[in-house]
């Protein structure tokens, strides 16, 4: 929980499964490893967070080596949205 905001992990919405989501802001925090950088990984995630951002959702991004490295920025853009 952050700041009062329940996040749930591996969350299915539609036809996805987000790696955490956060209902109450309908926010979407997926963490991205190599298999997204490939053309058709960024073409399956760009369809992906068109299709939640038409449901009312915001996804916010991040690699793995973002969280890892610099997780106190990760964590700033997270509570900016909520």
């Amino acid at each position: 929980m952050l700041n009062g905001h329940q996040f749930y992990r591996q969350k299915i919405i539609g036809s996805y499964i987000a790696d955490f989501y956060c209902p109450k802001s309908r926010l979407v925090v997926e963490v991205d490893s190599g298999q997204h950088y490939s053309a058709e990984g960024k073409e399956k995630d760009r369809m992906r967070d068109d299709d939640m951002t038409k449901a009312g959702i915001t996804v916010l991004r991040f690699s793995d080596r973002e969280v890892l490295k610099n997780v106190n920025a990760v964590l700033e853009k997270i509570w900016s949205e909520l």
